[in-house]
């Protein structure tokens, strides 16, 4: 039983939204990312899939889009991304699981899964500088509340499953470069999580994957990043 990782697969099956305008590593990408899932995945493993999973603006848009995903081996943990609009209330989205007999895919929500003995926490997560992010939105506001569903989720983990490794699983990287998102890393440092994992980087395939700051790995895991390939989550 091993846990993985894989960021932004975009899918859009039912929608006409080409991803090779972004390069070279999108042209036909759903099938290298169901080989190459199927390489190495099992359904004795476990997939947290971080964010910006389909480009559907609505759950019922997202339907062949879950379907694909559902089809591939392994249990799937779905993080929200900043383009994932169809994300809903979570009793709506389980009953729309329940209601495609989606059974491999369940959501992280404000609370934390264990898969052998690694606490699975995150969230969607907020932008590392307030250039970035979305114009005419409250760069503070959101942050802070990014940073509160995140240590609502490791503290469900510190109740319900005491002792397993914290490992944190957000969208949007807390640091990048010289901008630093206080509000999340701040979380990260004072319940002394090890390994943050996020996805939301495309196109900069030179840069380091690992950037350490104040004792946490941030790890890059984007699926253009990884050329599509589950990463494995030691």
């Amino acid at each position: 039983m091993s846990l993985f990782v894989l960021c932004d697969t975009h899918l859009s099956l039912s929608l006409n939204k080409p991803m090779d305008i972004f390069g070279s590593r999108w042209q036909n990408f759903e099938e290298k990312l169901r080989r190459r899932w199927n390489e190495r995945v099992t359904d004795a493993d476990t997939v947290v899939i971080g964010g910006d999973i389909s480009w559907a603006m609505s759950l019922n848009e997202a339907k062949e889009d879950f379907s694909f995903i559902n089809s591939l081996p392994g249990k799937k943990i779905f993080v929200r991304g900043n383009h994932d609009f169809w994300w809903d209330s979570l009793k709506k989205m389980k009953h729309f699981l329940d209601s495609n007999s989606f059974d491999t895919i369940s959501f992280l929500q404000n609370d934390a899964q264990e898969v052998g003995g690694i606490a699975i926490c995150g969230t969607r997560g907020w932008f590392a500088d307030s250039k970035s992010a979305p114009p005419g939105t409250d760069y503070e506001k959101l942050s802070l509340r990014e940073a509160q569903r995140l240590e609502m989720s490791i503290q469900s983990a510190e109740k319900t499953m005491p002792g397993a490794e914290i490992n944190v699983f957000l969208h949007l990287p807390p640091i990048f470069g010289d901008c630093i998102c206080e509000p999340i890393c701040s979380v990260l440092s004072r319940y002394e999580v090890k390994r943050c994992f996020y996805g939301h980087i495309h196109g900069l395939y030179e840069i380091p994957q690992i950037t350490c700051y104040n004792g946490v790995s941030y790890i890059l895991t984007s699926a253009d990043y990884l050329d599509f390939t589950p990463y494995r989550v030691d």
